[in-house]
């Protein structure tokens, strides 16, 4: 199936309430657990999370990694407020920082970050290569990166059926962000081309799910 670009930012108040209170766990909890089996349970410094959305993953994260500090990006505003009520109610502002911005013209307080994390990310920007750059640019040489993203699959049937067997039960303009995003998402060797042409061909991919994959390495 050919690839189905959709818009780059999620900025409707609706979507943004509508992700802020959905049910991700499942795999955002996998997001986490990948990135200590990958890179053990001990994080030290401060870490990125580029397309940050409503902070679930930011939160996990600190909960999990004590010792650092996040510095959350997003170019939303309305997935930002969100975000920051979430982190609010978990009593995690000193850790936790959000910041507004569209990469890669982002201004962040740190130049190099000690590591770089995204979710779902790649597939809403117009050119996947700003992904990568961006990592480049801000982390640290050995910081470690994790990003997870959405595997396309094979037709349109298939991806209603995805929506339907993970998401039967959310709100509506959930089922369509989601449909619409499994028709935006990248292939494995789609990504292992961007990774060749950007430099990373250290990093490796995987498939871990029947709807998602992951590319993990160290700068």
């Amino acid at each position: 199936m050919e690839r189905v670009p959709e818009p780059e930012l999620m900025l409707e108040e609706e979507q943004a309430r509508a992700y802020a209170e959905a049910d991700f766990s499942a795999p955002h909890q996998m997001f986490v657990d990948y990135f200590r089996e990958i890179f053990g349970p001990h994080l030290e410094g401060v870490v990125l999370d580029l397309g940050c959305g409503p902070a679930d993953i930011a939160v996990r994260f600190a909960k999990a990694f004590p010792a650092c500090q996040i510095h959350g990006v997003d170019g939303s505003p309305a997935m930002i407020k969100y975000g920051k009520e979430r982190i609010e109610k978990e009593g995690l502002e000193a850790r936790i920082k959000l910041f507004l911005g569209k990469i890669p013209e982002f201004e962040l307080p740190e130049h190099f970050y000690d590591a770089v994390i995204v979710n779902s990310l790649l597939h809403h920007l117009p050119q996947p290569e700003i992904l990568w750059e961006t990592i480049k640019k801000t982390a640290r040489g050995g910081a470690a990166v994790l990003v997870m993203d959405l595997l396309r699959p094979k037709s349109p049937q298939e991806a209603r059926s995805l929506v339907e067997k993970y998401a039967s039960s959310e709100p509506e303009i959930l089922k369509r962000d989601f449909y619409h995003s499994l028709l935006a998402a990248y292939t494995p060797p789609e990504v292992r081309d961007q990774l060749e042409k950007t430099g990373l061909f250290h990093f490796e991919i995987r498939v871990i799910s029947d709807r998602h994959w992951i590319v993990f390495g160290r700068l």
